[in-house]
């Protein structure tokens, strides 16, 4: 996921994906530690996805304050 395409969604859109990701991750995590996680680079897309999503919902609060 892009920064832009971030930027380009509503502050409810991302919450909503941010809720998803976190899901993902949990069971990307769960995998991992039981041994059957194939694509061990999905964690570090989800992990900065996450990030990027964060980031750019502080950015749009502190511009509406």
């Amino acid at each position: 996921m892009k920064a832009a395409d971030v930027r380009a969604k509503t502050p409810d859109e991302l919450k909503q994906q941010l809720e998803d990701l976190s899901k993902e991750a949990f069971n990307l995590r769960f995998q991992q530690a039981s041994g059957q996680l194939e694509n061990t680079a999905r964690v570090r897309e989800v992990r900065r996805d996450i990030a990027r999503i964060k980031t750019v919902l502080g950015q749009k609060n502190r511009a509406e304050s």
